[in-house]
């Protein structure tokens, strides 16, 4: 079973084309293998941002130690262009990691 993290923040749907241009862009970096990204995909609803990120491990440990990497940078500033956090005391990525509360899964 993948791990699973669900980002949130506020974005303008008329962003989506450069939002999506931007991930485009930084996927086909090293920096999603750096993290452990094995799937992302991109959602928006009523002037919100989702990211859902899959991997085969949770990518928190990885995901702050790129924080300093120029790639994490890179697309960190792009995309402050297009996005705000959805909470206003955001200060770090787990800030914006929506907390699973529950999952179910077939017994088959």
């Amino acid at each position: 079973m993948a791990h699973r993290t669900l980002v949130v923040a506020k974005m303008n749907p008329e962003d989506t084309e450069a939002v999506a241009k931007i991930w485009a862009e930084s996927d086909a970096t090293e920096l999603p293998y750096m993290v452990g990204v094995s799937r992302r995909t991109l959602f928006r609803f009523h002037g919100l941002y989702f990211q859902l990120v899959e991997a085969e491990q949770d990518i928190t440990e990885n995901l702050y130690r790129a924080r300093s990497h120029p790639l994490y940078q890179d697309i960190h500033t792009k995309l402050a262009r297009f996005m705000t956090p959805y909470d206003p005391d955001w200060r770090e990525p787990k800030d914006a990691m929506a907390e699973a509360f529950y999952t179910w899964t077939p017994n088959r």
